[in-house]
């Protein structure tokens, strides 16, 4: 089940993701896979961020983000595709062995049914249901690497990047 490559500014299938940054794209995919239920932002009508409950599914080379048939969060979309969507931070406040993550781009709607029947076959969503496929633009990991907060940024069209910092680092250290 997938729809092609993506590419550029709009953004990039899942699988562009993991063969240019595959340590971090596993990480990603492991901490999302630790609940069930993460936080995905989107933008109002009025261009407020609105904060969702969702459940994100990895599979295909895609990151698929279904939602209940005529939700706010799917008007979001259709009227502006930015999202990001956030890892569930989990039971405590401290950031996990694998970091916290978040996913940003831009949400595709997919239209095509033999897919959609494709996607419910294997997933059983409570129907009806909308799908969307992420087109990502921006993959972010943050965690302690004492005595330092480590963020890997990665974009498509550019290498990982890290940076690490203290609360005393007047700038950020790049590697």
């Amino acid at each position: 089940m997938t729809s092609g490559s993506h590419a550029g500014a709009a953004g990039v299938a899942w699988s562009v993701v993991e063969e240019a940054a595959p340590e971090l794209a596993g990480r990603v995919r492991v901490r999302f896979a630790e609940y069930r239920h993460h936080v995905l932002a989107t933008l109002r009508r009025d261009g407020a961020p609105r904060l969702s409950g969702l459940e994100a599914d990895f599979r295909a080379g895609e990151l698929w983000l279904g939602m209940m048939n005529g939700s706010r969060k799917v008007l979001d979309l259709r009227r502006d595709p930015r999202f990001s969507l956030q890892a569930n931070p989990g039971q405590h406040a401290e950031v996990p062995e694998l970091g916290d993550v978040r996913v940003s781009g831009r949400a595709v709607e997919v239209t095509d049914p033999e897919l959609i029947a494709r996607y419910a076959a294997e997933v059983h969503p409570p129907e009806p249901f909308q799908l969307f496929r992420a087109a990502v633009t921006e993959v972010v990991r943050t965690y302690i690497e004492s005595p330092y907060v480590v963020v890997e940024t990665w974009s498509p069209g550019r290498p990982l990047r890290t940076i690490r910092r203290t609360s005393q680092d007047a700038a950020p250290i790049f590697s």
